[in-house]
């Protein structure tokens, strides 16, 4: 699944092709997504200008000139800059067509990704309205962080999965920030001390801002913007390495299951 490096990726790639152009069509090919493209979308957004492209959580956030369009990768989905006159192939749903002679190619073989549009504040959104400080922003610091896990007996690996506490901290970069914190994916919230909170939003800072540089991680389906795949496989300490020897001490990395997603972590290492 996209996480944030892979959505702060694409939003990367796509903003120096959408600032200042104006949308000649939105071609949607199949509108059954998560939530059905609105029929009237197409005539909405058309001739309006692109004024920014931003993003909140795991949503691209393209700000036109009358209102707001919320993308959503889904599980599999990825927004690619083409030619217009690119012949489509399976699974592609929906075109953003830009007076450049470029296009917007939404491509999602789950139909699990979503393409909205509002013409009030995002912000108030339904789908945005709840969620949580961004990982890379101010308002995510150590202070906070032990804040909230003080009642918590939820793992830490949980808590920091939690959009309504901290948002875009998924699955493979939460194991990968508690090895780099040494802290055990399965400890209880509340245990953790105020330099553990400190040593884990730093890497959590980390690991994500390490992952944009390296264009995403690629496990299936993911490219970015170019079609080219992510990087940051490559540099993973734990995640997907179980039996494999532990890159700091050698000690062979274990898996669990935690929420019924995969956990990975050195026994040695975290505590």
């Amino acid at each position: 699944m996209p996480e944030l490096p892979e959505v702060e990726t694409t939003r990367l790639g796509i903003e120096p092709h959408v600032l200042d152009r104006r949308i000649v069509a939105l071609a949607v090919h199949e509108p059954r997504l998560r939530w059905p493209v609105d029929a009237q979308l197409p005539a909405r957004v058309a001739g309006q200008r692109v004024l920014r492209a931003g993003r909140r959580a795991k949503y691209l956030l393209l700000e036109l000139e009358a209102g707001t369009l919320l993308l959503h990768l889904g599980m599999s989905g990825s927004l690619r800059v083409l030619p217009a006159a690119t012949p489509r192939i399976a699974h592609d749903h929906f075109d953003l067509v830009l007076d450049s002679g470029a296009t917007l190619r939404f491509n999602d073989p789950r139909r699990f990704g979503s393409l909205l549009y509002t013409e009030d504040d995002p912000a108030r959104h339904p789908l945005l309205a709840a969620l949580a400080p961004e990982p890379l922003e101010a308002s995510f610091d150590a202070p906070y962080l032990w804040r909230v896990t003080r009642k918590r007996r939820v793992a830490v690996k949980q808590l920091i999965m939690n959009s309504r506490l901290v948002v875009g901290v998924g699955n493979i970069y939460a194991s990968e920030a508690l090895f780099r914190a040494r802290i055990r994916p399965g400890r209880a919230a509340r245990s953790l001390s105020a330099k553990d909170a400190a040593r884990l939003v730093r890497a959590i800072r980390a690991v994500l801002a390490n992952a944009v540089r390296a264009g995403g991680t690629t496990l299936r389906d993911y490219v970015n913007a170019d079609g080219a795949p992510g990087y940051f496989r490559q540099k993973l300490y734990v995640y997907e390495r179980a039996g494999k020897p532990c890159r700091v001490c050698r000690t062979p990395i274990r898996r669990s299951v935690q929420g019924q997603r995969a956990t990975y972590w050195c026994p040695e290492c975290q505590r």
